[in-house]
């Protein structure tokens, strides 16, 4: 009982010290960066009527959504593109890092010390150095999402890889299978419903993302964004956020139903 009791100060005391390590975190930064949290809160009010004074889509703003929506549907298939280009290189970049291939041990490390490169290089990072070879266009804001996305998949299929029953690969090789017939008739089935869910993941993810990488690249629906917004032409602006926003909870809800027939 003492023992126990113990244990539970010993908690008590630690959690309450990252709490308090926690709150001398945030005072430090705010000093160092001037932010005042009051401040921030006692201004939501005029905010929120700025918001509702100038971000409301007026008459111009609509005559511009078929311009708006044309490029919506150029950005949201820029990012489907990437995402499945990605995705099959990944899938197959994949199998020489997962454990279950048997591939030899350098090959399986060199494999997964690339795709930590490119997973933890940002896609708006990727955008700028691109830049300086391929100009504002849009085949810039596709690698810079191809290489972000090869990385974060190559990871996600690996782990994937690695749950599939080593009986199935076992059984396989007992009868003659070769690497090929391992992939293809006992891999790819079992982990398939996996891959899928990680591509729709980084389709939904790759929308957002490349409407800042629009910005950088001047092309799609975040070149409309900079576009509009930089002529003070709020209500416009307004009207591509909304629109971002209506393309991402579609297909959000296309995912979660393919998901469902997945699963």
């Amino acid at each position: 009982m003492e023992k126990t009791m113990d244990i539970f100060q010993k908690r008590k005391i630690t959690y309450t010290l990252v709490f308090l390590s926690l709150i001398l975190i945030f005072c430090g930064a705010s000093l160092v960066t001037q932010f005042h949290l009051a401040e921030g809160i006692q201004s939501f009010p005029a905010a929120l009527h700025w918001i509702f004074s100038n971000l409301i889509p007026d008459e111009t703003a609509m005559e511009r959504l078929p311009k708006i929506l044309d490029k919506l549907v150029e950005t949201a298939l820029l990012s489907v593109a990437v995402t499945v280009l990605a995705g099959i290189c990944a899938f197959f970049f994949s199998l020489l890092g997962s454990g279950i291939t048997k591939i030899h041990w350098s090959i399986n490390r060199l494999v997964r010390i690339v795709a930590a490169f490119f997973r933890n290089v940002p896609d708006v990072v990727w955008a700028m150095l691109l830049m300086f070879s391929f100009g504002q266009n849009i085949l810039t804001g596709f690698f810079a999402l191809f290489f972000t996305t090869f990385g974060l998949l190559t990871r996600a299929f690996i782990e994937t890889i690695d749950e599939v029953s080593s009986n199935c690969v076992e059984a396989l090789e007992a009868t003659g299978g070769r690497f090929i017939h391992v992939v293809f008739q006992g891999i790819l089935p079992s982990s398939l419903p996996g891959v899928i869910t990680w591509v729709l993941y980084m389709i939904e993810t790759n929308i957002r993302s490349s409407t800042l990488i629009g910005i950088l690249t001047a092309t799609g629906i975040g070149y409309l964004f900079d576009l509009y917004y930089k002529r003070l032409d709020f209500s416009s602006a307004s009207l591509v956020v909304l629109s971002i926003v209506v393309l991402v909870l579609v297909i959000e809800g296309v995912s979660n139903k393919i998901r469902k027939v997945i699963l």
